[in-house]
């Protein structure tokens, strides 16, 4: 689902730069995110912000997908070094199995309405051993969000309980999980 015009105003502001670069990732850190030598996909980039700051962490190679051409736009202007593309989280066919050895999700996966075929794709792209961070509001604070500021996030039965039992179906364990007011972050292993 692409982002509406309100919350896609809010994904560029640097208040969200912030929360990104002092609070998401160092929690996803201290859950284990290590991409050094590691083939890295990152969900929802956005404007690539991201990107730069998992690119400083010395993966091997890094491809940031966003659904929005114009976010992708953003980021190849802001980030030419590194590689973005256009596409949809449920339909991946393009990318090869067992071809990332991380993939993270900055708070996207509730943007989607078929988000347990996106986690099926993911969990075809992650090679065994590999890592999928994600971090994710739960369903009744979206629904109250949603109530509050209308930014037009899907209709979905979208929420925790119900992402984690599709996880277990998967063979996708949850490693480490971590709450937060905002959000749940989450370090999940293929085994």
């Amino acid at each position: 689902m692409k982002l509406s015009s309100i919350e896609f105003r809010a994904m560029q502001s640097p208040w969200r730069r912030w929360g990104q670069r002092t609070v998401e990732l160092p929690l996803f850190r201290s859950l284990g995110l290590d991409v050094r030598d590691k083939d890295v996909l990152e969900i929802g980039c956005g404007s690539g912000y991201g990107a730069f700051l998992l690119n400083r962490l010395g993966p091997r190679s890094y491809l940031g997908l966003d659904l929005m051409p114009e976010q992708i736009e953003r980021a190849r202007q802001k980030y030419p070094g590194y590689r973005f593309e256009v596409g949809d989280a449920t339909d991946l066919s393009g990318l090869d199995d067992a071809s990332f050895d991380v993939v993270i999700i900055f708070g996207v996966l509730h943007h989607i309405p078929a988000w347990r075929t996106a986690l099926n794709e993911i969990a075809r792209l992650l090679r065994p051993g590999g890592s999928l961070f994600l971090e994710e509001p739960r369903g009744v604070d979206l629904r109250l969000f949603e109530a509050l500021f209308r930014w037009g996030h899907p209709q979905s039965d979208f929420g925790l309980r119900a992402m984690e039992a599709h996880l277990g179906g998967l063979g996708l364990i949850i490693f480490r999980r971590l709450w937060t007011p905002l959000l749940t972050m989450y370090h999940i292993r293929k085994g």
